[in-house]
């Protein structure tokens, strides 16, 4: 049933989320709150014959004015049997989804979620009318779920508000500086038998011992003074890069498999190394500059870093404010 899915949101996420912003529909916010002084209200127009009955007519329009301008400013976009839920608290839920899922709430998705979204609240109002919210499993499960939420909140905003010192980012910086270094590339790949890469239509499959030899074959014409990027148009497996003239532009470490990131960021700049393996073919690599990033080019990945780490250690110290005391009698030690 879609009821369970939500976009890829599990149900006792979505559950928890309804519970922790509020929104989950209970008896108490449905039509029957409303309904008692309705009935009381009425209740003087048999005894008063006529006369109130004047008297009653206005009332309704009185009250009617006020609900007109209520939903004006804050309309009634869901309704799920006897409970409404307006623009205002449907957003409120919103807001406190993931941003993934947030994101697929206001986009193409937009009706999906807001169906699936009636469609829980609807399970939830049935559950409750039969008391299933009152089973004490239940209780338990819906108890921890909003833990859940809760710690992972308060994990939140004490990340969103840790303050980064420029001392601590520059010496991560200088830590990481190496990692930082990029590499601007050219290379001709000559795939054998097995390579990852297909065989170009009317290409002639390989063995190992024959790619190496093609391989050896290009670089001595490049060492002569061949033009790479025309040799790499005519010659390279790759086809995105080899239309590129065998351009790779700048990458960095991690980025490509590590025979060939070690080549590239070992070998001389400007001059073509020896065939390098990998398993995609044999490789031959034109460094054209590295360079290493500066402070202000990675100083938000440094950031989004340093961010959790502080914050763990400010949660570390609340522990430390609140002792855990675990049984060992029946936990053992």
């Amino acid at each position: 049933m879609k009821v369970f899915q939500f976009v890829g949101l599990s149900t006792a996420v979505l559950f928890s989320a309804l519970l922790v912003n509020g929104q989950t529909p209970t008896p108490k916010k449905a039509a029957p709150a409303p309904a008692k002084p309705a009935v009381t209200a009425e209740k003087p127009v048999p005894a008063a014959a006529p006369k109130p009955a004047a008297a009653v007519a206005p009332k309704p329009a009185a009250a009617a004015k006020p609900a007109v301008a209520a939903n004006a400013s804050d309309p009634v976009v869901i309704q799920i049997g006897s409970a409404k839920v307006t623009k205002s608290e449907y957003e409120g839920f919103l807001a406190g989804l993931p941003e993934q899922i947030k994101s697929q709430a206001s986009g193409p998705n937009k009706r999906k979620v807001a169906e699936q979204y009636a469609e829980l609240k609807m399970m939830a109002m049935e559950a409750r009318k039969r008391k299933m919210d009152q089973d004490p499993k239940t209780k338990a499960q819906m108890a921890f779920q909003i833990d859940q939420m809760l710690a992972s909140s308060l994990f939140k905003d004490i990340s969103d508000k840790v303050k980064i010192d420029e001392a601590e980012i520059t010496s991560a910086y200088e830590k990481t500086k190496g990692e930082a270094e990029e590499v601007k590339a050219k290379h001709i790949l000559i795939r054998f038998e097995g390579s990852r890469v297909p065989l170009r239509e009317g290409q002639k499959e390989l063995k190992k011992e024959e790619s190496l030899a093609k391989a050896k074959d290009l670089k001595a014409k490049l060492d002569g003074g061949g033009d790479f990027a025309a040799l790499a148009k005519a010659e390279s497996d790759d086809a995105g890069s080899g239309a590129a003239g065998g351009d790779l532009g700048f990458f960095a470490k991690g980025q490509m498999v590590p025979q060939f990131e070690q080549a590239a960021f070992s070998q001389p700049i400007g001059k073509v190394g020896e065939p390098v393996e990998s398993p995609f073919g044999y490789h031959l690599i034109l460094v054209e500059e590295r360079r290493s990033k500066g402070l202000e080019d990675v100083r938000k990945t440094i950031e989004e870093k340093l961010r959790p780490e502080i914050a763990k250690k400010q949660v570390d110290a609340i522990k430390l404010l609140t002792p855990i005391v675990i049984d060992e009698t029946y936990f053992g030690k």
